[in-house]
């Protein structure tokens, strides 16, 4: 079956107050798709519309062609894994693996466990006993053996510590080969995380800014490193994003391509080009101000 997502028109009202307004884009199925936004954004309440948790005020969501809200067919193959409060869950790490497995028709409770052992998870402890830290790796566990066509992790991670992340990154890149699927990542924290997206999406104040590839979203800018007084030059009339500065050597984040007969004055005048950073992209079209 076909997975792929698609919001048309989307909003979503708390009473007065519009937390997501008119938002459309399409997410292709079996690609990662990081979705940024700052605090407050509206991230939590788009893909709650897609897991089914509430209906949108206005618009469509669709999975496969099909709604998903009230469809079982469709439900059961979205997984929703949010920050979860543990402190009055009683049941221990396996035997919630247990329950997991037999309501999700794509769980694999033996990569479940494997994982556990990988985050040094104590199976037979109940989960209100584990740090913050421990119970976020438990989601991001159910999250990856869920197995489902479209998994949304919500800032699940925050929790973590650095080692623990960089073996949750890892396995999701490795089990997405072994078995692709939709992953949705929502997150305001950019740079740690980027290198794990296809795609991006970027929403803002409950709008939708833009939609790209990882590559195209970051050939939009250019970074310009060389010579300060040179840097300077070449710099005027553009639009800096971000400035760094060693004794002489100066880096600067403009936002816009530059053409052929740009790079090579660059060239000419001993200035080094490269990509800019997602994160520093991020950051100008969430600007204050937008």
């Amino acid at each position: 079956m076909n997975y792929d997502v698609q919001f048309d028109s989307v909003s979503v009202r708390y009473g007065n107050v519009e937390a997501v307004r008119n938002v459309s884009f399409r997410l292709e199925s079996g690609r990662i798709y990081g979705l940024l936004g700052r605090n407050g954004a509206g991230k939590t309440t788009l893909l709650s519309v897609l897991a089914s948790f509430r209906e949108p005020s206005a618009g469509l969501v669709t999975v496969g062609g099909m709604q998903p809200f009230e469809n079982r067919e469709i439900m059961q193959e979205v997984s929703f894994i949010y920050d979860v409060d543990y402190k009055d869950e009683s049941e221990k790490v396996k035997t919630m693996v247990e329950s997991f497995a037999r309501y999700r028709p794509h769980f694999d409770a033996a990569y479940a466990m494997e994982l556990v052992g990988k985050f040094g998870l104590p199976p037979q402890k109940p989960l209100k006993e584990l740090s913050k830290g421990m119970q976020s790796a438990f989601n991001v566990c159910i999250g990856l053996a869920s197995r489902s066509p479209v998994t949304i992790l919500d800032e699940v991670y925050l929790g973590m510590d650095a080692p623990a992340r960089e073996i949750f990154y890892r396995e999701l890149l490795e089990d997405q080969a072994r078995h692709p699927r939709t992953f949705i990542l929502s997150t305001h924290l950019v740079s740690e995380m980027d290198y794990l997206f296809e795609d991006v999406i970027i929403i803002h104040q409950g709008g939708f800014v833009l939609q790209d590839d990882y590559e195209s979203l970051t050939s939009r800018g250019v970074s310009v490193t060389g010579a300060a007084h040179e840097v300077d030059q070449f710099i005027q009339g553009k639009k800096v994003l971000n400035t760094q500065q060693l004794g002489a050597t100066k880096s600067v984040m403009i936002y816009g391509e530059l053409e052929e007969m740009e790079r090579q004055a660059a060239q000419r005048s001993g200035l080094e080009l490269g990509p800019i950073s997602l994160q520093d992209l991020f950051i100008h079209l969430t600007g204050e101000g937008r």
